[in-house]
């Protein structure tokens, strides 16, 4: 893998100034139609599960161009150019863009593939309840799987415990799984982030040694600042925190999908 740049350093290369630029036009875009039509491109360009009536398959690309406020679209592409612009000029636009595109893909299906796991096994333990249901199962089917909405069923449980037979109860209960399912469903992905980790292992791959002050103060190598950030979305999206709504496994499907193919360059390189 060629670490000759025949152009020289540039510090806004082409493909990151034109995702930059790209970004922000769909960012405001967004904002200004659901402002003054209502109409919200995020329900078109987000990124839904398969199951959703709102997927389309182009959503796997344009949910990397769609992001949900100030700050995230200001994160990530301030870790674009930081990290991008040193790697473009490495490798050219062409590999860049490419890589870019690549990671982000991964991202997306590391994603899905997470949020299908998860899904079926909702299903199955709601399908469970519904087989068997009482308050007992309700209790601990909301401590398991949704623990942020236990205060708020607390009264009502406590009342089914007294009239058990009422189907009422029951009825509630149902409709409200059947919510929490189908919110879980049509929750959009945004966000270039997958990409952006695809971008950030590359970095610590070609520039090992390069310091990376954190919160501009604290120095780090920028191999270990990649593997602590690696560990850090691995315990985040395995812990799976109630009200966290980062899509941790992406972040770690760019980085893996874009170690797979740096390594896959460099054997190519190797063998030629």
């Amino acid at each position: 893998m060629s670490q000759y740049s025949p152009t020289g350093f540039r510090l806004m290369p082409p493909a990151v100034k034109n995702l930059l630029i790209i970004n922000a036009l769909l960012f405001l875009g967004t904002a200004i139609t659901k402002a003054k039509f209502d109409f919200d491109l995020t329900q078109y360009l987000g990124l839904y599960y398969p199951e959703s009536q709102y997927f389309n398959p182009y959503q796997l690309f344009t949910h990397l161009f769609m992001h949900g406020s100030l700050m995230h679209i200001f994160s990530n592409m301030f870790a674009l150019w930081m990290f991008g612009a040193a790697i473009e000029n490495v490798w050219g636009t062409k590999r860049f863009l490419f890589f870019y595109v690549f990671t982000g893909l991964g991202a997306a299906s590391l994603h899905l593939l997470v949020s299908w796991y998860r899904i079926n096994e909702l299903h199955s333990v709601i399908t469970a309840y519904q087989n068997s249901p009482s308050p007992q199962s309700f209790t601990k089917l909301v401590i398991d799987y949704f623990p942020e909405y236990k205060p708020a069923v607390a009264q009502f449980i406590q009342q089914w415990t007294i009239h058990t037979n009422d189907p009422h109860f029951f009825a509630e209960t149902n409709e409200f799984v059947k919510n929490q399912l189908e919110m879980r469903i049509n929750v959009p992905t945004i966000g270039a982030s997958g990409a952006v980790f695809g971008i950030l292992l590359a970095f610590g791959m070609l520039f090992p040694n390069t310091m990376i002050y954190i919160y501009f103060l604290f120095p780090l190598k920028a191999k270990y600042f990649v593997i602590l950030y690696g560990l850090f979305e691995l315990y985040s999206g395995y812990n799976n925190q109630p009200g966290d709504n980062i899509a941790h496994f992406a972040h770690l499907g760019g980085m893996l999908f874009g170690f797979i193919l740096i390594k896959y360059w460099q054997k190519k390189q190797f063998r030629n």
